[in-house]
């Protein structure tokens, strides 16, 4: 299951904030094996002021239309997958909303899986 959270300047259109997080969602789909309805997203927008971050760091030339996509998830994914993710990820949202590859930054935080509850008071990923 992972938990989706998705940084970005305020402005983007309800249509655009919906393809985006469709568009991060197929990625999961298909290379981290998410199931269906296993959705978890988070979408923070921030004024200018809030959201500060290096233009060309490492030699990249991003835009205000930088989206900061942080991705926790428990540790069993292989590097192949990780890659393949960052790959689909920008597919996705380059073909959904034009958004420019230098303007994707991705993020995966790995957690044990004892460290997801999903409701009831539960360790579904130990039981």
């Amino acid at each position: 299951m992972p938990l989706t959270q998705i940084f970005m300047r305020k402005g983007r259109t309800e249509i655009a904030r919906r393809e985006l997080q469709a568009g991060i969602y197929e990625a999961m789909r298909q290379t981290f094996a998410v199931p269906e309805d296993d959705r978890f997203m988070i979408i923070n927008e921030l004024e200018g002021a809030d959201f500060w971050f290096g233009r060309s760091y490492p030699g990249l030339d991003r835009s205000d239309d930088l989206i900061i996509i942080q991705i926790t998830v428990s540790n069993n994914r292989t590097r192949e997958q990780k890659l393949a993710l960052y790959k689909a990820v920008n597919h996705e949202l380059s073909a959904r909303i034009g958004c420019r590859p230098d303007d994707i930054f991705i993020n995966i935080v790995e957690v044990m899986p004892e460290n997801w509850s999903f409701g009831q008071g539960r360790a579904q990923n130990i039981e």
